[in-house]
């Protein structure tokens, strides 16, 4: 018999899987992959001591950015990004959520949109800002504007009114905080987007102490029970997934760890290379061809 990379899942069945995922775990720990290889780490990794594994991949702008050599400025379009996208799924089960930047035109959004879901993607944040894109961790220290809500939210029920299936999530990340136009635009921008239709509210913060982002929780959950929180503790690193998880959040990304440790690991091994002007050096540090060879099934 001629051995399969994985059981095999629909489009359909993987599109579903993170509102289904969600709603049965109530909380769900995603990471970041860029490309197969990462991706089959991603859903095959486990913590023995507990039992925890990821639930789901993110697509990340960034990571698909940087690992062509191209700057995270919104270059790439979803339809640059999709067969990537189809090689992951094509030795994965589990669900996918896309970071899709500002989402682009509105018109350009409801062809995003369709793509996505008839690809088999889980769901699609967006972020309210307008222009040239530029890293949310950056800030103020760049010039970036933040789109009026009420456009936003257009481009929201936009989306929601083409998308096909009823599992596809839009997920709106709220860029009030980035940018420091304060707590209140950033609780009234998110009951506007989940009046519009938003199936999740992505709050992002780069303060360190993670309590910009405990204080958006709670006031948010005061009003609303029901909507997905999900975060990006990039930058406030030392909170716990459970310290994330008592506070009223859903979903944890570890956005960019992926790459970013590949690429350390990769610049080392290069460098030690020439320093000994041999590999051996190096070998400790890098896996065994045929483990290499046993990481893909169906090699032998």
């Amino acid at each position: 018999m001629i051995p399969v990379t994985h059981p095999g899942i629909t489009n359909s069945e993987r599109c579903s899987s993170l509102r289904s995922r969600l709603q049965e775990k109530g909380f769900l720990r995603i990471i970041e992959a860029h490309n197969p290889i990462s991706a089959l780490i991603a859903e095959n990794v486990i913590c023995e001591d507990s039992g925890t594994t990821f639930d789901g991949i993110w697509s990340s702008s960034l990571t698909d950015s940087t690992s062509r050599g191209l700057p995270d400025i919104e270059k790439l379009r979803i339809s640059d990004r999709i067969s990537n996208i189809n090689e992951i799924f094509s030795v994965t089960t589990i669900p996918m959520i896309v970071d899709a930047d500002t989402g682009g035109l509105i018109e350009h959004f409801g062809y995003d949109v369709r793509l996505l879901e008839r690809s088999g993607v889980s769901a699609v944040v967006i972020e309210d800002k307008k222009g040239l894109k530029k890293n949310s961790l950056l800030g103020n220290d760049v010039v970036q504007i933040q789109e009026s809500a009420e456009i936003f939210c257009e481009k929201i029920r936009y989306g929601k009114q083409v998308q096909v299936s009823r599992e596809f999530m839009i997920i709106a990340r709220i860029e009030s905080l980035i940018l420091e136009t304060g707590m209140e635009d950033a609780l009234t921008r998110a009951a506007m987007y989940v009046e519009a239709g938003a199936d999740a509210i992505l709050i992002h913060s780069r303060k360190q102490n993670g309590n910009e982002i405990f204080e958006f929780v709670r006031n948010f959950r005061r009003d609303n029970t029901v909507t997905p929180i999900i975060v990006v503790p990039t930058s406030y690193n030392t909170i716990c997934c459970a310290e994330l998880q008592d506070a009223g959040i859903n979903v944890v990304i570890y956005a960019n760890h992926m790459l970013r440790a590949a690429y350390l690991a990769m610049k080392d091994v290069a460098f030690n290379i020439l320093k000994h002007g041999r590999s051996y050096e190096v070998e400790p540090n890098c896996l065994s061809i045929k483990e290499v060879l046993n990481l893909i099934p169906g090699t032998y």
